[in-house]
C-alpha cells in the first residue's frame, strides 16, 4: 500500500494501492466515488519520487489542495484534497515510498502572499536607505 486517503467527516479510509490512480464517479475508475457532484473520471493520484500529484482532469466542479483550486499540484502528507465538494486527507510516507530530497513547507517569508507587492517587485526601499534620504517635499501648502 502507497498510503490512503482518510474521508474528512466520517467513512472508511480508502487505500492507495497502485501508484497510478483515476478517481471519479464511472465504475471503470481505480477508486470511485459514487456522488453526482463527481465527474466520471474527475482527477488522477501519480506517486512520483516518493510524492504524491493530483491532476484534475477537466473536471466540473474541480479539484482542491488545501482549499484552492488546482490543475496539478503535488500532495504533502496531511494536504486536504478536495474532489468536488467531497474532502479528504492524504496519508503517506514519502521517506518510505522512495524520497530523497525533502520538500519543506515555504515559511511566510518565502511566501509572495507574505510580502508586500513593492517587496515582491524589488520595488521597496531598505530601512537603511528610507532613514539617510530626507522625507519628500510637499508640493501642497498648508493655510
Amino acid at each position: 500500500m502507497y498510503g490512503e486517503l482518510l474521508p474528512l467527516g466520517g467513512g472508511d479510509p480508502i487505500p492507495l494501492l497502485k501508484p497510478s490512480l483515476k478517481i471519479g464517479r464511472r465504475e471503470s475508475a481505480d477508486i470511485v466515488l459514487r456522488f453526482p457532484n463527481v465527474s466520471g473520471i474527475h482527477c488522477e493520484l501519480t506517486l512520483t519520487d516518493g510524492y504524491w500529484t493530483v491532476t484534475d482532469l477537466r473536471s466540473s466542479n474541480g479539484t482542491k489542495v488545501n482549499g484552492t483550486r488546482v490543475t496539478e499540484q503535488r500532495l504533502q502528507p496531511g494536504d486536504k484534497l478536495g474532489i468536488a465538494k467531497h474532502m479528504f486527507e492524504i496519508a503517506y510516507e514519502p521517506a518510505r515510498l522512495g524520497a530523497t530530497e525533502v520538500i519543506e513547507e515555504k515559511s511566510v517569508a518565502d511566501n509572495i502572499f507574505g510580502r508586500s507587492l513593492l517587496s515582491s517587485a524589488g520595488l521597496e526601499h531598505r530601512e537603511t536607505d528610507a532613514a539617510a534620504s530626507p522625507p519628500p517635499r510637499s508640493r501642497r501648502q498648508s493655510i
